[in-house]
């Protein structure tokens, strides 16, 4: 069972970034699972804990596999410091190739992302009574019931049904509730819901 030191901590952090949304924004209901065109689909951006192939075309000695360090930069040989968080797999290709033309003729460059994590803004959280609270790259046409499968569900202490989704829309934040106990207790498909890059699941703990 939890103490209650550490369950003050957690109704601490989750308060933290609750508040300006609760004070400011309200809260929505999150409508049933539906086509969102607001938001659509884009190429992945690469993130630190990525891990990148560099091939350069009939360049073996300088096509290697390399990790995006947790400045967002990777380093080469003959290319060091590059920034590649952020970007496309075929922005840093580009951009390699510039770097590379200093010292080779018309370098053709292809990036092949081989391990995703993907930038913080894209990543989904989720904190409070989830089994295993985490942050998880976000993968395409994601929904609620991926996070909670990825997160091993929610604990005995959830207050699942007043659960929120924190979502950043146009610069502003906005929160809409979500039914996490009709969802995975009583399957009810209708509360599964979209899920959206950036995305902050919060699962408060139910007053006993």
């Amino acid at each position: 069972m939890n103490s209650p030191h550490i369950s003050t901590v957690k109704w601490l952090a989750c308060f933290a970034i609750l508040f300006p949304v609760l004070f400011f924004g309200g809260c929505k209901t999150y409508p049933p699972l539906i086509g969102d065109e607001k938001y659509l689909a884009h190429d992945y951006l690469i993130g630190p804990g990525d891990n990148v192939d560099i091939i350069v075309w009939r360049n073996p000695e300088v096509s290697m596999s390399v990790p995006v360090r947790p400045d967002g930069k990777i380093t080469t040989p003959l290319v060091e410091d590059l920034p590649a968080s952020g970007k496309t797999s075929t922005q840093l290709a580009r951009d390699i190739e510039e770097a590379l033309s200093k010292y080779i003729q018309q370098p053709v460059v292809t990036v092949i992302v081989t391990e995703f994590v993907g930038p913080y803004t894209e990543q989904i959280r989720v904190i409070g009574e989830a089994t295993r609270p985490q942050a998880l790259p976000y993968r395409e046409e994601m929904t609620l019931m991926d996070v909670l499968i990825a997160v091993g569900g929610i604990t005995d202490f959830a207050a699942g049904n007043k659960a929120r989704i924190i979502r950043t829309v146009d610069g502003k934040q906005q929160l809409f509730s979500v039914r996490l106990n009709d969802l995975i207790r009583d399957g009810d498909i209708t509360a599964n819901v979209p899920m959206r890059q950036g995305d902050v699941l919060v699962i408060p703990e139910a007053w006993f």
